[in-house]
């Protein structure tokens, strides 16, 4: 079908996935703005800890001050103009930025006026991160506002392939913004802006992948406790504890302790790990270039984020592989209750089975001295019979014939005996 065709038709009459819109908007959700030096950009960014709700009624009444319809509940970005500038708003999953672009203030490092962050500005959420950005032209006067940067901390390269540098810091003004510099050395309006929010989100997602180290501190005491825990357990199974099943309770414990502590870990370690991704991707994606001489940005946010990376790994490690510890000597120790179980049963049984054969004794030894007391009588019985064949003449003294029927009587009561005996041990193979 030729392309003529397959637009007279349509693509309105097929059926769409409803998940397709989502996912064609999601490439154009989050526009670089263009930007025309000389600029300014003061971005602050907030942690959504009510899933957005103070963020979208602060962001409506904005709006709705400047004369401009208010965003969508479900919208995750927003601009419209403000005073000499313009104000974007964009929702992430556990923070939303503010970005003002305007005028750049007469000197870098004085406050920029004309911003909406002043008084009257009712925070949506707690302040996460800010920064304080200019782009200006590459001139002997930007060349002395470098001096305003810390040099202890002094970060300096070339971006975009020569079209810019890049000066920071990473330490805060008068007003808590990390300070930046951008010298435009031939930036268009649309790589400019890229480079502008690139590396405004250097700053927002380094500090927000740095929020794990705390936690990662606080959580460390207690996993190295629970490591202690554990090789004291392992001691006592070493020494032959008789109570295993006491320890067994106590390693329960302790990896209840353990998956508790990850669990509190999980979502801002994981967190941390995707922030530092991100981190590592906005520093390739402004092409940086070291400067002799100079500290690179690369260089130091690798330098001082690389260490506390590792800290929040390897208490995620600790605490993984303390779980596992545990879980093998919970295993042993359960091997050990079950052996020690099969050992009682096996006595148990043993004991069941001298039982047994000691009432198979006593009730052989029952049997036979019942078929004696019943001989006993069945004799007794014959010989009234045999004292009334006598008194009526029987040529047979009936003393000899209560004689000659004891073995006679013997045999039928053991036959007797037997057959019941015989009988009720059918009865119970039936059942």
């Amino acid at each position: 079908m030729s392309g003529t065709t397959l637009r007279q038709a349509s693509l309105a009459r097929f059926s769409t996935d409803p998940r397709r819109a989502g996912v064609l908007g999601e490439l154009h959700a989050r526009p670089f703005p263009l930007i025309a030096l000389p600029r300014a950009l003061v971005v602050l960014a907030f942690m959504n800890e009510d899933h957005g709700q103070a963020d979208h009624a602060l962001l409506s009444e904005l709006s709705i001050r400047q004369g401009v319809p208010p965003p969508a509940p479900d919208a995750r970005t927003h601009a419209f103009g403000f005073g000499k500038g313009t104000l974007r708003w964009e929702r992430h999953t556990e923070f939303c930025t503010y970005s003002w672009e305007g005028p750049v203030p007469k000197r870098f490092g004085e406050p920029v006026e004309g911003h909406p962050f002043g008084a009257e500005f009712r925070a949506p959420g707690p302040l996460i991160a800010g920064v304080h950005l200019e782009l200006r032209p590459h001139d002997e006067a930007s060349e002395e506002a470098l001096q305003v940067f810390d040099r202890s901390s002094f970060c300096y390269s070339v971006m975009e392939a020569g079209l810019a540098h890049a000066a920071t810091d990473f330490r805060q003004d008068g007003d808590g913004l990390t300070r930046m510099l951008v010298l435009d050395d031939g930036l268009p309006p649309a790589r400019a802006g890229a480079l502008a929010m690139r590396l405004v989100e250097i700053e927002v997602y380094r500090t927000l992948a740095l929020l794990g180290l705390p936690l990662a501190q606080a959580v460390g005491p207690s996993v190295q406790a629970l490591e202690a825990r554990l090789m004291g357990i392992t001691e006592e199974m070493k020494g032959g504890s008789e109570d295993s099943r006491l320890l067994l309770q106590e390693i329960t414990l302790a990896a209840a302790e353990v998956e508790a502590s990850a669990a509190s870990v999980l979502y801002r370690f994981g967190a941390s790990r995707a922030y530092d991704e991100i981190v590592r991707e906005r520093l390739a994606g402004v092409g940086e270039q070291p400067i002799p001489g100079q500290e690179s940005w690369s260089a130091f946010l690798q330098r001082r984020m690389a260490p506390a990376m590792r800290t929040c790994r390897a208490v995620e490690e600790r605490q993984a592989s303390l779980s596992e510890k545990l879980a093998r000597s919970a295993n042993l120790l359960r091997t050990r209750i079950d052996v020690e179980l099969e050992h009682q049963n096996r006595d148990l049984l043993a004991s069941m089975n001298r039982r047994a054969q000691l009432q198979l004794r006593l009730q052989q030894t029952v049997e036979g001295l019942s078929v004696a007391a019943i001989a006993y009588y069945v004799v007794g019985l014959f010989g009234h019979i045999a004292d009334g064949l006598e008194h009526e003449g029987l040529p047979i003294s009936a003393t000899v014939l209560t004689a000659a029927f004891v073995p006679v009587a013997l045999i039928l009561v053991w036959i007797t005996v037997e057959y019941i005996r015989k009988h009720h041990l059918g009865d119970g193979d039936g059942h």
